[in-house]
């Protein structure tokens, strides 16, 4: 069986996220995955193509390098904020009433849908995708795909949902690719697809709200019956509360980003003995230091998960199906990994919520770390979406046989150090440039006496 190569590219405010997939048949290996920081890239979208070019370019590289591969096509994201949603209806008399419906007609209808569906303004949106909502086929009202299918009739009606978005957000994709000499294979509108990588069926058909929070934007798209019904975005997300760091604190953001993911965490009463904790931040570029408080940074980072679960509980409300989510919230991104994070929209909504990892148990992912995390939900989106295509082929001059490198040195260094000299490292890979310059230390009242008494003890009895 013959094999085939996906390589998908996920822009995100903050960071890109590069895989590289093997195809055979209905078999997935995923051979590469890597994030790297990203630029030229706000609330999602490529705003300087120039830039985001140059990123990527780093990433491609770095890919093509470790894999001996040659990158000629990509499939890549659409932006996710400032997307609007607009019904579609679309009917047609059938040629030969007498036989019974079939994909093809379905498919036909979605188009004249598509074709036919009157933007404002053609030079600046463009249309990121559709999801049909129900059927008619004579005296079959409101029915599903698969349903109609195969079911005789005389007249068959289609019911659309229409995505719009910012059609500059596209060209400046096509800008960024084309002066990398990258295809583009296919351009995915990534909440009709993200459900297939993280949602169980159940959730889809009783009713769910998939809440992505990413660096830049936090999305919420509702399911009920197995169908997109609803999508709405707010340009607020993780990179937020990094900034509010930055701000309150006087850090640098490098610096307010690793204080984030070591010591960040919602809800400061549950913090119990840690809340008392100071951080002592020493610069030794200027020799002057900052103390912070573990509780105090805790309220930093919860006044604005606060203001930005209200926003998506008014999205949640406005789509009309606040009281028919019968499975809750499942909460996913990069952002979803904040402490506490869970518990605190549970408080305000009322709603059970679980964290959505990607469903990779059918995949073959050794090799691949960060891929199971909850910020590769939208590469494994993107790779499902599209293995299926047998005419997809985004690498070329595959060499095989190649020898397996060694792995590279851990020369991250170490940020936090007490001065009895117990390290504890931050939740992920700290710079070396930002390890040079700054140190945190443990003050008062005590010292932890052990690594894992430091991150084990740090959010006790945390729900």
């Amino acid at each position: 069986m013959q094999e085939r190569y996906v390589a998908t590219a996920d822009l995100g405010s903050s960071k890109i996220a590069l895989s590289v997939s093997r195809i055979t048949g209905d078999d997935i290996q995923v051979i590469y995955y890597k994030e790297t920081p990203s630029d030229g890239v706000r609330y999602s979208c490529v705003f300087n193509p120039t830039r985001a070019s140059e990123a990527l370019r780093k990433a491609i590289d770095q890919a093509q390098k470790d894999l001996d591969i040659k990158i000629m096509q990509i499939v890549i994201g659409l932006p996710r904020y400032s997307v609007r949603q607009e019904v579609a209806p679309a009917a047609m008399e059938r040629s030969n009433p007498g036989s019974c419906i079939t994909e093809e007609e379905v498919l036909a209808i979605k188009n004249m849908a598509l074709d036919s569906y009157p933007l404002e303004d053609s030079s600046k949106e463009v249309i990121y995708g559709a999801v049909a909502q129900s059927f008619t086929a004579d005296d079959m009202f409101q029915q599903s795909e698969e349903d109609v299918v195969g079911s005789p009739a005389d007249t068959l009606e289609g019911n659309f949902k229409i995505f719009v978005g910012a059609k500059r957000a596209v060209n400046n994709i096509d800008i960024m690719l084309n002066s990398l000499g990258v295809a583009s294979a296919r351009k995915v509108f990534l909440p009709s697809a993200m459900a297939e990588a993280v949602l169980s069926d159940e959730e889809k058909d009783n009713g769910v709200a998939l809440i992505e929070q990413g660096a830049g934007v936090t999305s919420v798209s509702i399911y009920k019956g197995r169908i997109l019904r609803y999508y709405g975005s707010i340009p607020f997300g993780a990179k937020n509360i990094t900034t509010d760091i930055k701000y309150e604190c006087g850090f640098k953001e490098e610096l307010a980003e690793n204080i984030k993911l070591a010591f960040g965490a919602c809800i400061p009463e549950k913090l119990q003995s840690m809340g008392d904790k100071i951080l002592q931040i020493n610069d030794e570029e200027t020799g002057t230091y900052e103390h912070l408080r573990v509780k105090y940074l805790s309220e930093i980072i919860t006044c604005r998960e606060k203001e930005i679960i209200e926003s998506i509980l008014f999205l949640i409300q406005e789509s009309g199906y606040a009281e028919r989510l019968r499975n809750g919230i499942v909460l996913t991104g990069g952002g979803a990994n904040m402490a506490n994070l869970a518990s605190l929209i549970k408080e305000m909504s009322g709603y059970n919520v679980r964290i959505g990892y990607p469903k990779t148990r059918h995949m073959s992912i050794e090799g691949c770390p960060g891929i199971t995390e909850t910020s590769a939900v939208s590469t494994i989106a993107m790779i499902l979406n599209s293995f299926k295509d047998e005419h997809l082929n985004c690498i070329e001059e595959l060499h095989t046989g190649k020898e397996e490198q060694e792995p590279e040195p851990d020369v991250t260094g170490t940020v936090f150090e007490d001065n009895g000299k117990e390290q504890v490292k931050p939740a992920k890979t700290v710079s070396p440039k930002a390890a040079s310059k700054f140190k945190i230390t443990w003050r008062k009242p005590k010292f932890i006496d052990t690594v894992e008494g430091a991150v084990g003890g740090l959010f006790d009895q945390m729900e």
